[in-house]
């Protein structure tokens, strides 16, 4: 087959009546081929949630496990009550968007839990110290 030579009129502003060069030749009855999406992916499918879509981690699922992970660090106590809440949130979250982050919500609940039972564990040991100290001062 030979290659298609190029129209005279390529590079030059048609004239009256003229077609300007399509980059094929066009036989009678023939329409010139024309790229259907040059753009690539048609924009009325991303609009519409169709095709691929990458899911996000759930952001209270990430701050559950890190303030629950801060409980004994950081801030103790505290880490821990933020961390039960927003695994919880984020859990509730997860559930209804389907989110990727259950995993971390859990792990955020469960050191939270641990964190909070750790320190009433601590706060009862100190009171009954400090009891123990006073009792035992008061008979010397």
């Amino acid at each position: 087959m030979s290659q298609p030579t190029p129209s005279p009129y390529e590079g030059q502003q048609p004239s009256e009546g003229q077609q300007p060069y399509q980059g094929q030749p066009s036989y009678p009855g023939q329409q010139p081929y024309q790229q259907p999406y040059q753009q690539g992916y048609p924009q009325q499918y991303a609009q519409q949630g169709y095709g691929y879509t990458q899911r996000g981690t759930n952001s209270l699922a990430i701050v559950s496990l890190i303030a629950s992970i801060s409980n004994f660090v950081i801030l103790p106590l505290i880490g821990a009550i933020v961390g039960v809440i927003t695994g919880s949130m984020a859990r509730k979250q997860i559930a209804q968007t389907g989110e990727e982050g259950e995993g971390m919500a859990k792990a955020g609940v469960i050191i939270g839990w641990i964190g909070i039972a750790f320190a009433v564990v601590g706060i009862i040991f100190v009171i009954f110290v400090v009891m123990a100290a006073s009792t035992s001062s008061s008979f010397n």
